[in-house]
């Protein structure tokens, strides 16, 4: 705003110095005119053909009256251009209005390290000023060396990205990074946060996600005790990788390609696994009682460690068929992983009941990195039934819901049914196969997802 009322201001005062210069010429005219018209009226009485001459110069002052006026209503007294506006010709069919303030703008995300140093702040800002950048928000990350600040920008749209991380380097920053932002980046930090911990109180399967929108394109990997050496003594911060200690055991590892966290990132991470630690394991108690093709009513829900024993029975009433198309391994392994399956830090899963509370079918939505994999296995005697497209419908809406572009199913190319029932749907689907093993992938958006459930 200020620097707005300052382009104004100063707008006006070059237009008041134009028009006073003018007024000026203009007064200087009228009194040569005047002294002129003094000088003819002297020599009267001396000069042959004085009333010719006078009638000839009335008429060219009546020709150029009316050319001033002509010359004035169609062009107007236009003041010169303001600093630093130039004097860039109008191109063919290019409207002024293209030059405005709604000539089209576009949001960035611009993260840089400068000097802990006063001033060092306010030139980096300055050299934004100057090239219309209009910063929205900041955030600074305080290191031991210099300090981090990470910008919301809104730039205009003719200014490419090199254009503004150069423009960032000459206002004194350094290992610059640039992304272009959408809407949903106009949150500020606090109320982010207070909607990613509110989340995390709700769902304990919500932390993985609850990370991964925080930090952007991030990879989360969840990591049971034991299995990947020995366990972290401590939360560790280790430049683009951080590790964190898992309330439920295990180790949660936080990683991104090029962009080191800073401790301020670190110490949010923290505060996020510190509240899912104190509220301990949650499940949300939603349920869904839906009647059969036949006529039998089952309850969908979502299911925990809690169900691990009915899962296990689950398991026993299975064929070898089934279990094997579902774990493409050795039958004998599966109970292994139920515990991982179960537990709500590797993602979500909703089990379906019949009336008498016997656990018939599981579907498990699993946060694999930066991806997402569903799963489905249902006992052979309620198969055919549409369990599985129903439970695969409403594991696509959780994912659109946790943000996921997309998911995929893992099975052999042999399983007609998996892939029938991913056709089902209606999404689009992508094919690949390897040795044997069918992946799908389902493209999700909150329109497909939205209507897969009516």
């Amino acid at each position: 705003m200020r620097e707005l009322t300052s382009a104004t201001t100063a707008t006006a005062a070059t237009a008041r110095r134009y028009h006073r210069r003018r007024d000026v010429v203009e007064l200087a005219a009228l009194l040569v005119a005047v002294a002129t018209a003094d000088l003819i009226a002297e020599s009267a009485g001396h000069t042959p053909g004085l009333p010719a001459l006078l009638c000839l110069s009335a008429a060219a002052l009546a020709a150029t009256a009316g050319f001033r006026t002509w010359r004035a209503r169609h062009h107007g007294h236009a003041p010169p251009p303001a600093a630093g506006q130039g004097n860039r010709a109008t191109e063919p069919g290019e409207s002024s209005a293209a030059h405005g303030p709604d000539a089209g703008a576009a949001l960035w995300r611009v993260r840089t390290t400068v000097r802990d140093t006063p001033g060092s702040l306010a030139a980096l800002c300055a050299a934004l000023a100057g090239r219309g950048v209009d910063i929205l928000t900041l955030q600074t990350h305080p290191l031991t060396e210099g300090t981090v600040d990470e910008f919301l920008v809104r730039a205009p749209a003719a200014l490419a990205p090199e254009d503004l991380a150069r423009t960032v380097a000459d206002g004194g920053g350094r290992d610059i990074w640039t992304e272009r932002a959408d809407a949903h980046d106009l949150v500020d930090t606090p109320t982010r946060m207070l909607g990613l911990a509110t989340r995390t109180a709700m769902d304990a399967a919500e932390l993985p996600l609850a990370l991964r929108q925080l930090f952007g394109r991030c990879t989360i990997r969840s990591t049971p005790p034991g299995t990947a050496g020995p366990d972290p003594a401590e939360d560790t911060l280790e430049g683009t990788i951080m590790r964190l200690r898992d309330p439920a055991g295990g180790t949660i590892t936080v990683e991104r390609a090029c962009l080191p966290f800073t401790p301020t990132e670190f110490a949010r991470a923290r505060a996020l696994v510190e509240l899912d630690a104190h509220l301990g394991a949650r499940v949300p108690d939603g349920r869904a009682v839906l009647t059969l093709p036949e006529g039998n009513e089952i309850t969908v829900r979502r299911a925990g460690p809690e169900d691990l024993e009915a899962a296990r029975e689950l398991h026993d009433r299975c064929s070898k068929a089934t279990l094997t198309r579902r774990y493409h391994g050795p039958v004998a392994d599966v109970d292994r992983y139920l515990t991982h399956l179960l537990s709500p830090r590797f993602g979500r899963t909703l089990a379906v009941q019949t009336v008498s509370g016997r656990l018939v079918a599981l579907g498990h939505l699993l946060w694999d990195g930066d991806e997402t994999e569903v799963a489905l296995l249902v006992e052979d005697a309620w198969q055919h039934r549409g369990i599985g497209l129903e439970l695969l419908r409403r594991l696509a809406a959780q994912a659109v819901d946790a943000g996921c572009g997309s998911v995929y199913a893992v099975t052999r190319a042999t399983n007609t049914a998996m892939v029938a029932t991913m056709r089902r749907l209606g999404l689009p689907l992508d094919y690949q196969v390897e040795d044997g093993t069918l992946v799908i992938t389902a493209t999700l958006s909150p329109a497909d997802a939205s209507a897969s459930l009516r």
